[in-house]
């Protein structure tokens, strides 16, 4: 079967086409600038050369049809007829309570995801955009994979909030989390990896990119994570302030007289990484500054770092120990100070870090713990693309049985 998987934004669509006998990619590609001038186009064939045009698309149908025009294309397409495509896997940010597991698109389905608009008011809006396209262009069955469901598992005392319980009974105000694709991607993975029964094992999943979170998973199930209702809770991020006493925000605002939108802005897009450094928020950057001597970028690496081991430390409490703690995405795979940053302060929980290991650059999942350490430290690359096929593909052909 070949499932096509969107990752829909609301002005950008991005793709990729698998081969699920083998789970191959055998295309991907972006669309940006959807509704602007001079939309840009960007087709890599897997094996072949990257395609890059720039032309009008003003709406997500016509991104669609653009893709299946590329993925057709004598010259650079990698299938003949727009036919061989079984089924669309999406990308859905927020499932709230409706959604623990991935769903086969139908009127019920799209109708709650519309009911979370006001949860996800950047993203839900975009994928609905992203499947009313794919339906468009294309009559075969549609799967949606929410990144909240794996934190669905959350026993209440986590999610919940210590406010007046008539907020979450009305709007249903509580910890949703997010990166739970990703979270659950990387814990089964480390299973495989370590060649245990995940069912056997205490995990913190560190997903740690410009935007970050980490998860305690116990027996394979996500029991705590670090987002809160939206991805602005937990760790310090690239561009978010991730945690932070909530008085701060009526005291600025009355100080600096700036409205609702100014403080949303403020917390999402310019804090973190950028706002401490006062030079990015790109943590090659933060540690290229680091290095050269500057003051302010590592302050911010120091504060990201800090964060990040008080998440770890708690969820270590939440399960009663750890057995494995897994790096991934952006700066999880590729920031060896920070995870040697990390490693060298849980010496406590018995983590022993091997700095060659850790050195070694690979997409494959990796050991960078010693041998004699009492927790494996794995770096697992995340594929959520790879979630979101399979997922597809596990759903459809259980219609086809």
């Amino acid at each position: 079967m070949k499932v096509l998987v969107i990752n829909a934004g609301s002005s950008s669509l991005k793709y990729q086409l698998y081969d699920m006998t083998d789970e191959s990619v055998l295309a991907k590609g972006l669309v940006e600038r959807i509704g602007m001038d001079s939309s840009i186009v960007t087709h890599k064939p897997t094996g072949g050369t990257e395609v890059t045009e720039v032309s009008e698309i003003l709406e997500h149908t016509t991104a669609i049809r653009k893709v299946l025009s590329l993925l057709t294309d004598p010259e650079h397409g990698v299938i003949g007829s727009v036919d061989e495509i079984e089924a669309v896997g999406h990308r859905v940010v927020h499932g709230g309570e409706y959604f623990g597991e991935s769903a086969l698109v139908d009127g019920d389905v799209k109708t709650k995801i519309r009911l979370l608009f006001d949860l996800a008011p950047l993203h839900n809006p975009a994928s609905m955009m992203g499947i009313k396209a794919a339906e468009s262009n294309m009559n075969v069955p549609q799967v949606v994979v929410f990144d909240t469901a794996f934190h669905q598992s959350m026993p209440e005392h986590a999610y919940l909030y210590a406010i007046p319980r008539v907020l979450y009974s009305k709007h249903k105000v509580r910890r949703y989390g997010a990166h739970g694709t990703s979270h659950e991607f990387v814990s089964k993975t480390a299973a495989e990896f370590l060649n245990r029964p995940i069912e056997d094992l205490k995990i913190i999943s560190c997903h740690v990119g410009n935007g970050a979170s980490v998860t305690a998973v116990k027996g394979g199930r996500s029991i705590d994570t670090s987002m809160g209702m939206t991805p602005l809770e937990g760790l310090m991020m690239g561009t978010r302030s991730g945690d932070l006493d909530p008085a701060i925000v009526p005291y600025v605002m009355n100080k600096e007289e700036l409205t609702v939108n100014e403080v949303n802005s403020m917390l999402n897009k310019h804090s973190g990484l950028l706002a401490i450094s006062g030079i990015s928020s790109d943590m090659r950057e933060i540690t290229d500054g680091m290095q050269k001597g500057d003051a302010n970028s590592k302050l911010a690496f120091d504060m990201y770092e800090y964060r990040l081991r008080k998440y770890i430390g708690s969820y270590a409490a939440v399960m009663n120990g750890v057995d494995v703690i897994t790096f991934t995405a952006g700066v999880g795979e590729n920031s060896v100070v920070l995870r040697k940053k990390v490693c060298e302060n849980l010496t406590y929980l018995g983590v022993e870090l091997d700095d060659e290991l850790n050195e070694i650059r690979s997409g494959e999942p990796r050991r960078i713990s010693t041998a004699n350490s009492k927790v494996e430290v794995l770096v697992i690359p995340t594929n959520e693309e790879l979630v979101i096929a399979r997922d597809t593909n596990r759903i459809v052909q259980g219609l086809m049985s």
